[in-house]
């Protein structure tokens, strides 16, 4: 072969060669591209909110009539908090709280929105009127997440503002049977009808869950319609991430279940049980069966491994009457929904976020519904808006969530509500590692308890610790003096 040839060979097998290796590292970048567009792509976040929930309604919380396999089998997979708080004893402060990261007490939010205005002057004291709408000047996790390109979906009660108030104006792209109200009229198609002496519906149920006007559904269950609603929104947005405020109006009042699931549980309540209502536990099955239903969606998706789950309850249980019948019971704790007891603030809380959470992990931190903003904001890398972070109430569970046993700072954490429930008269609280405080502003009464040794609040030992006594009451005090908290007024009409 003559050199030249020889020359013009070998630089061509050069080229070759450079093109090959040049479309192998093409390949190769494009490879790592995809690799690392999966790996920083953030999270899509499933919150659940069930309402009125309580602390002892699982079978993983120790439920006795109460059987819930799936909720129970989703607690394995993550990690389970025993002493997780709701933001306030009832409903719409909690709510706000959750989209917020801010107290009930510093939003002038204290009282569900259709007694935030006070027409009660029946009692010793005259309660706050507070505002019944969460301001548009919040800004919530929705708008903190939507502006960073997450897809963002509400479904269920909303209960923190009128129309416009409603979650089209609080950052949801999409938003399902949000009402103004608290509870539906009927937990069955078409979800309208009296209740609380008003005419009340649920909006946006009209269309099956295809889209096509379908009014043949009679048995049609609201929760299992809710997480129809959930399921197909992720399949249609499955390929970006998204934030989906899933809050149920069950287990709330009117306590009505599916039939076939009553009589079972009628036949397996047993004198000695602490839960003695079929209806709710029906209630409370259908919800498990929902969250199971969820997870596995999840999995069929192939959304499971980058999706986190929040798990959580809006106040403690109701403890009052139904058509006659007790709804749930805390015990061991002590009240239910309303009262700032254990029974009323203390809620079931169960996160999982895949290859972070421990499966089948407990943690005994101390944890508040305000939390959920920092942590899901650290959770998908965001810093959020400045204004919104500084004043934050809650902290990010970021370190918790990576280890349970992590030794996090001692805080203190605060309740507020100075009106009346079946519960309770106008109460603050306060709990600081194992004490906790209550101080009644209708006789200025103080209760003190070491939750450690004592959860069920039976032995007040504010005569015992007068020291510790008056620790917590200047903190309580100081509290509501910094965050401007709405209080009470002696009622002049009040028979002396």
């Amino acid at each position: 072969m003559k050199k030249s040839s020889l020359l013009k060979s070998v630089s061509l097998s050069a080229m070759f060669i450079s093109l090959m290796f040049m479309h192998f590292s093409c390949n190769l970048s494009d490879s790592n591209k995809k690799v690392k567009s999966k790996i920083e792509r953030a999270p899509n976040i499933l919150l659940i909110t069930v309402d009125d929930l309580g602390w002892a309604d699982l079978g993983c919380y120790g439920a006795d009539l109460h059987e819930t396999p799936h909720i129970d089998a989703f607690a394995a997979t993550g990690q389970k908090f025993t002493n997780a708080y709701a933001a306030a004893a009832i409903c719409t402060p909690t709510r706000a709280a959750l989209l917020t990261g801010k107290s009930p007490a510093k939003l002038n939010m204290t009282i569900w929105r259709e007694a935030a205005i006070n027409d009660q002057f029946e009692n010793k004291l005259i309660p706050p009127d507070v505002s019944p709408n969460l301001p548009l000047k919040e800004v919530t996790i929705a708008e903190a997440l939507k502006a960073e390109g997450y897809m963002t979906a509400h479904l269920g009660k909303w209960h923190v503002g009128d129309g416009e108030h409603f979650p089209e104006t609080q950052g949801f792209d999409i938003n399902v049977g949000a009402t103004v109200w608290g509870a539906p009229p009927t937990f069955f198609f078409p979800y309208r009808g009296e209740i609380y002496n008003s005419m009340r519906f649920v909006p946006g149920l009209e269309r099956d869950v295809s889209g096509g006007y379908n009014f043949d559904r009679a048995g049609e269950y609201l929760t299992d319609r809710l997480t129809d609603e959930a399921i197909s929104i992720m399949e249609r947005f499955k390929e970006e991430p998204f934030f989906i405020n899933l809050s149920y109006y069950t287990v709330h009042t009117p306590t009505e279940g599916k039939k076939d699931i009553v009589d079972y549980y009628q036949k397996k309540l047993a004198s000695g049980m602490s839960h003695q209502n079929a209806i709710y536990a029906a209630m409370v099955h259908s919800l498990d069966e929902n969250i199971g239903k969820l997870m596995h969606s999840l999995e069929d998706l192939n959304l499971a491994d980058n999706t986190v789950v929040i798990f959580t309850s809006d106040n403690g249980g109701f403890i009052n009457e139904w058509d006659g019948q007790t709804v749930t019971d805390n015990a061991p704790l002590r009240s239910g929904k309303g009262a700032l007891y254990e029974g009323g603030i203390r809620v079931p809380t169960i996160i999982r976020w895949p290859d972070v959470t421990i499966p089948n992990t407990t943690s005994e931190f101390p944890i508040t519904t305000q939390d959920f903003y920092p942590t899901l904001l650290e959770m998908a890398n965001l810093k959020g808006n400045p204004e919104q972070v500084a004043a934050f109430d809650g902290i990010s569970l970021i370190p918790i969530l990576k280890n349970p046993q992590t030794k996090m700072k001692q805080r203190e954490m605060y309740w507020h509500y100075p009106h009346y429930y079946h519960t309770t008269t106008p109460v603050s609280a306060i709990r600081r590692g194992d004490w906790k405080l209550l101080e009644f502003f209708e006789d200025n009464q103080v209760e003190l308890y070491n939750l450690k040794q004592d959860a069920s609040e039976n032995n007040n030992l504010e005569k015992e610790n007068p020291e510790k006594t008056r620790e917590l009451l200047k903190l309580l005090t100081s509290w509501r003096q910094y965050v401007n908290a709405p209080m009470p007024q002696l009622n002049p009409e009040y028979p002396k």
